[in-house]
């Protein structure tokens, strides 16, 4: 049997390091080209992932693959076409109330300018930059861009496709996994702890996110903001983004509070946003997640600007189970590649046990030379 030929002691090994740089950038920019159809692949995949249980469950209980396939993805139908809905009806709703809140917001602009200016000491510094904004302009802008949603409707259609034939193939998946199994058993247990990692984050997110959304969308109910579902919707949303979701779910509704009905409205959805959101997604959550994920907070916001840069919104949504993907097929698949998945996971993926087996060996495992005291006889 031919010995295989390692690449590493043919090339210098600064060489083999760029060839490694070259091929990641390439990769890294195809990615971003074809960001249009990765992200919603990526998107459904992790939908899959997420209800598998459900549909091995139902078979398991007798009742026929088609009907299983069926249910499941109906359900998740029902749940993206009822969001798609409500962003749908919220938007257009916003689009007709923002012009209205045009000469509020001038005022605003106007008396910040003057503020920061009798601040530091020309009141007139800021007067010009102001006087050049046009908020009429910059509302046709955002209407414009909200007119854009329409456009999402093509990823749609092909992520709800997409959904369908992924769902149907999930009765054969333990088939071809059992087939991968025979020759890379590795990559088989790689690709189920990143699904059993992924449904725990998903449930454990989708929770949290449930719990927040209700609490926001009461409070901004009782507060008076506009569209209070809408920004409910929103907070469940961004609590999928790791370290800035919360800031991202904030910024609307205090802002149309600011415009509303001035500061103190806007300090009160601050204050609640900052009791219930920053304490549940800041302190609590992370602690919860921790175990479900295992990936360190630098890594998980590094991949957050790293797939967001990459795959765009939806990367920012699918930083961590696209970064646990990548892990398992580029690390835990590869044992020469254990220092990176020290730097990468919170804590080691082989648990705390190998240390001490490395330290005190099976007494059926010692070297027959060794006595009972540990020395060796001389031969």
């Amino acid at each position: 049997m031919a010995e295989r030929v390692d690449a590493t002691g043919l090339l210098p090994r600064g060489l083999v390091i760029l060839l490694g740089c070259a091929s990641v950038v390439v990769v890294v920019a195809g990615l971003r080209t074809a960001a249009w159809l990765v992200a919603p692949a990526l998107l459904a995949l992790m939908i899959v992932v997420a209800i598998a249980p459900v549909h091995h469950r139902l078979r398991r209980r007798g009742v026929k693959p088609w009907v299983a396939t069926t249910a499941t993805v109906v359900v998740v139908y029902g749940v993206l076409i009822a969001v798609g809905l409500v962003v749908v009806a919220s938007v257009a709703q916003l689009s007709t109330l923002l012009p209205g809140y045009a000469d509020r917001g001038r005022q605003l602009v106007v008396s910040g300018a003057d503020l920061v200016g009798r601040v530091v000491g020309d009141p007139n510094a800021l007067r010009e930059a102001v006087d050049s904004v046009d908020p009429v302009r910059m509302l046709s802008s955002l209407g414009s861009l909200l007119g854009g949603v329409a456009g999402l409707t093509t990823n749609l259609v092909f992520l709800l496709a997409l959904l369908f034939f992924l769902a149907a193939e999930t009765s054969g998946a333990g088939d071809r996994l059992a087939a991968i199994a025979s020759d890379r058993p590795e990559l088989v247990d790689a690709l189920r702890d990143v699904a059993a990692r992924t449904r725990r984050y998903l449930a454990v997110t989708t929770l949290f996110g449930l719990l927040i959304a209700v609490v926001d969308t009461v409070a901004l109910a009782i507060i008076g903001v506009p569209l209070a579902l809408l920004w409910g919707l929103l907070s469940f949303v961004t609590n999928y983004i790791p370290n800035i979701g919360f800031l991202l779910g904030l910024a609307p509704p205090v802002l149309l509070a600011l415009l509303g009905e001035g500061p103190k409205q806007a300090l009160v959805v601050c204050a609640v946003y900052v009791i219930v959101n920053f304490i549940v997604q800041s302190l609590i959550q992370p602690r919860v997640t921790g175990d479900a994920v295992g990936l360190s907070a630098t890594t998980a916001f590094v991949a957050l600007i790293f797939w967001g840069w990459v795959l765009g919104p939806l990367g920012m949504l699918l930083a961590v189970p696209v970064t646990l993907l990548a892990g398992a097929l580029l690390v835990d698949i590869d044992p020469r590649a254990g220092w990176v998945g020290a730097l990468l996971w919170a804590r080691s993926r082989t648990g705390s046990s190998a240390p001490e087996e490395a330290t005190e060996r099976p007494s059926d495992q010692r070297d027959p030379r060794e006595t009972t005291t540990g020395r060796k006889e001389p031969t």
